[in-house]
Order: structure tokens, then C-alpha cells, then sequence
């Protein structure tokens, strides 16, 4: 899996051994720096041009449920875990206050931001409430994570305690503190339709991208729903953004009616023009009830996390963003939860969904990234739902995934080279099972380990020769 780092690694300890500067000093030495759109406008990069897998996590309510000691235990689990990007929400609502009782606005008004002048950010019984966001998202660059702010969450535009003129004030104001910041994305609405309140959304929208032109902008659309259905053209817009939601087939009523097949709405996006990059950053939470409101209803696991992980990624996203019922809204024991919360959240950031993740990242990032496109034609019968078979390729290599261990009948010479070795990769542990080498021609089948069943997912790796 490694084999396009090892010439790199020989010549790397051949330059280490003239170097006088340690590994740990030389990345100490590297500062985080602005996210870009990749030359061919499919997926993300760093300042110096590498490709970005985002891997996020959702943390809507980190700035006013936890104290600083508890916000950095959260990002140290994150950071080892291999999560690079927070999704946050910088005010839940025009009323916000923090743990330590600060207000982040004066008169409930997104207009006026209560600043206090002069605090430092030691002292807990002076500070602000964006002294506090600031805090969190420098600590957050010290872990090299990434925060995708949501300015103000969407309810509070729609229910009309945001005027137009306070949005394009309260969006300057947050451009202009945060733009010299190397770690933020900003993701403009919040869980809401861009056709409802659309000037505003607008101005928020125009004025980040005036104000602050460094930093990515999208928009977090509500449920079922793609930032492309509204926005897609707008010059502030430069990567679309999925909610695939959380509900199961048979409880999707919307026009598309995709369900549980996030890979669709990958699909519609891949396909726009002009071409941005995508991703799905809302899936079906880990331990969330299915359809949300019922806490009756089976809860998704860490299965489910996977497949849609893999099924939005194989099918063109940039990245994919992981979430848990728990910790998106840093529940603890004794305080009234929503959507039937049972875990505390300290305890929840290890679940397995959350352990898992990184296997993702690290199967994307172990091959050429940026060269990468969905392939349907890799495989002779894609099947539908749970038989459904991703598949994702570069010049010299492909990945097809399983969702349920489904037989594969492989169309060969796709890829470069006579002959292809094939490796089977297991996304709940990493972990690689040689299969074997073969003509990259004609139709092969390929049986996955163990029996059919949902949750028994894997990826077949074929690299050339």
C-alpha cells in the first residue's frame, strides 16, 4: 500500500543525515496554511499544492458547552484520531452565551458583538465570548485542525432575528477577525433551504468572500439538500456541500428520494459545470436515531458511517465529514439532550465509527489523490442499495468498495499495465489480505472474506504492475 513512498523514504534518510535540523524541529517549523481549490476544481489543497483529504468532525456546539479544559481534551482525541477539519457552529443562536457566561452579542443583535477590550486570554473572568472562539480555533492550529465556522446558524436568518443589514455587518466583523487565521473555512448558512432568505445568505456570503478572500466559502444546506441547488454559480461559493441527511430509505419523502444512497447527490454535484469541488458533510450520524426525531427508532452505527463515507468519496468527494449524536452537541449526564442522546460526550468520542475513520483517509492519501475520478465502468453490475458497488480509480490503481461482501464481477484494463495485483482493504481496521496477480484484461471475479451481510464491507485495491 505504501510502495509510492519507499524510493521517496530512501532518499529522504539519505538527505536527513545531512541535515542539522531534526524531523520534530522541521515540522514545528511548518505553519498551517490557507485551504485551495485544486487546478482541475475536483478536490482540496495546502499552501504547497498537496492534496487535502478533509476528514471533519461535527462539533456544532463545541464554543458554548465546554470549558477551555475540556474543548482541548476534545481536539487532542480529534487531532490522534487523524480528523483534520471541525465543523462549528460560532453562534448556535442570537442568545448565545458560553460555559463561563459570556454573551456574545449586546441587545441580541448579530450587529452588535460584545467585545470586551484589552483581555487576555488566561484570565477566565475577563475574557469574552469571542476571546474564547479565539482561543479554541488557535488551539486548534496547534493540532493542525482546520475550523469550518458556521457564522450563524440558519433558524435564526429565518425566523427574522437577522436583518439584512446586521448579516452583512455581524459577516464583517467575523471576516475581519478571523482572516489573518490560517485554519478556518467558512460555511455560510447552517442547516437551512438557500431559497428561504436567499439575500441574506447572499450578503453573508458576498461579504466573506470581500472582507476575506483567503479562505474557502461554502454553504451548509438542509437535509436531502446540496449548497448547488441555490448557489452553485455564485462567485463566493467554492466548493459545494451536501446534507444527505439521516433517514432511511423508506422514510425519504423529498423529490430526489435518494435515501440512504448519498453517493447520488456526489454524482448530480460531480457533474455541474461550472466544475467545484464537493462533499458530503452531514451523513447519518453515529448513534443517532433513524429519521432524527424518534429516539425509538434503530440508531445508525459505525457501519452505516462507513458506508457512507466511502460510497460519497468513491463517487468524487473531496473528503467526508463524520458525526456522533453525542458529540455534535457535547451532551453531558443530568442536561436535557436532543434527538434521544444517551452517551455523554467524553465517553462517545471513542466510539468506533469515530476510531474508524481514519482507514479512510489513510486509503485515499496512499495512492495519486488529485488524478483520481469515479468509474462506474470498473464494475460489470453496480448492483442497487446495500449490493451497491463504488468504485474510484487513477491511471495505475482502482478501489472498489462492498458495503456487504457482494461478489465482484471486475471489468480488468482499466488501468494501466499487462498485469494487476489485487489486495483486499478492510475500513474498519486497515488491515490488507493479498489476493493475487492477474491479466489486466477481460472480466474477473473477486469473492470478498466472509459471508454476505451488511457491515462486512470491503475495498478491493488493483494496482498495476
Amino acid at each position: 500500500m505504501l510502495r509510492y513512498y519507499s524510493l521517496c523514504f530512501l532518499i529522504g534518510m539519505s538527505l536527513a543525515a545531512c541535515s542539522t535540523d531534526t524531523p520534530e524541529k522541521n515540522k514545528k517549523d511548518e505553519k498551517m496554511s490557507e485551504l485551495k481549490v485544486s487546478e482541475n476544481n475536483r478536490y482540496l489543497v495546502d499552501g504547497q499544492g498537496e492534496p487535502f483529504f478533509w476528514l471533519g468532525d461535527t462539533a456544532w456546539l463545541l464554543f458554548t458547552k465546554l470549558n477551555r479544559e475540556d474543548a482541548l481534551k476534545y481536539l487532542d482525541n480529534r487531532k490522534d484520531k487523524g480528523f483534520n477539519v471541525i465543523q462549528v457552529m460560532a453562534i448556535p443562536s442570537v442568545e448565545s452565551a458560553n460555559v463561563y457566561g459570556d454573551s456574545a452579542f449586546t441587545s441580541k443583535s448579530v450587529g452588535q458583538p460584545r467585545i470586551t477590550e484589552g483581555t487576555e486570554f488566561d484570565d477566565s473572568t475577563a475574557y469574552d465570548y469571542w476571546d474564547h472562539v479565539d482561543y479554541l480555533v488557535e488551539e486548534a492550529a496547534e493540532r493542525d485542525l482546520y475550523m469550518a465556522l458556521v457564522p450563524v446558524w440558519g433558524n435564526n436568518v429565518k425566523s427574522g432575528n437577522v436583518s439584512r443589514e446586521e448579516a452583512g455587518k455581524y459577516a464583517a466583523f467575523m471576516a475581519n477577525r478571523y482572516k489573518d487565521k490560517p485554519n478556518i473555512v467558512w460555511l455560510n448558512g447552517g442547516d437551512t433551504f438557500g431559497s428561504d432568505s436567499t439575500a441574506t445568505w447572499k450578503i453573508i456570503g458576498n461579504t466573506l468572500n470581500e472582507k476575506d478572500p483567503n479562505h474557502l466559502i461554502t454553504f451548509h444546506p438542509r437535509g436531502r439538500k446540496m449548497s448547488s441547488m441555490w448557489f452553485h454559480t455564485e462567485p463566493w461559493l467554492d466548493f459545494n456541500m451536501i446534507q444527505s441527511g439521516h433517514r432511511r430509505y423508506d422514510q425519504d419523502d423529498t423529490e430526489l428520494n435518494f435515501g440512504e444512497d448519498n453517493w447520488r447527490y456526489v454524482k448530480m454535484d460531480y457533474e455541474k459545470k461550472p466544475v467545484k469541488p464537493t462533499i458530503d458533510a452531514e451523513p447519518s450520524y453515529e448513534e443517532i436515531p433513524q429519521g432524527l426525531h424518534n429516539p425509538e427508532e434503530p440508531r445508525w452505527k459505525a457501519r452505516h458511517v462507513r458506508r457512507y463515507g466511502y460510497w460519497s468519496v468513491f463517487a468524487g468527494a473531496f473528503g467526508y465529514t463524520y458525526g456522533h449524536n453525542a458529540v455534535m452537541q457535547m451532551h453531558e449526564p443530568g442536561v436535557e439532550g436532543a434527538f434521544g442522546v444517551r452517551k455523554a460526550w467524553y465517553n462517545a468520542i471513542d466510539d468506533p465509527g469515530a476510531e474508524q475513520m481514519i482507514h479512510l483517509k489513510e486509503l485515499m492519501l496512499s495512492r495519486p489523490f488529485l488524478e483520481r475520478m469515479p468509474d462506474a465502468s470498473l464494475v460489470v453490475e453496480q448492483g442497487e442499495r446495500n449490493d451497491y458497488l463504488a468504485a474510484t480509480r487513477g491511471s495505475d490503481y482502482a478501489f472498489i468498495y462492498t458495503y456487504n461482501g457482494r461478489e465482484m464481477n471486475i471489468a480488468m484494463g482499466k488501468i494501466d499495465g499487462k498485469e494487476v495485483k489485487a489486495t483486499w482493504y478492510s475500513p474498519r481496521d486497515g488491515s490488507e489480505k493479498e489476493i493475487g496477480t492477474y491479466a489486466n484484461e477481460g472480466t474477473r471475479e473477486f469473492d470478498p472474506p466472509g459471508e454476505k451481510k451488511n457491515g462486512n464491507d470491503w475495498v478491493l485495491i488493483l494496482d498495476s504492475v
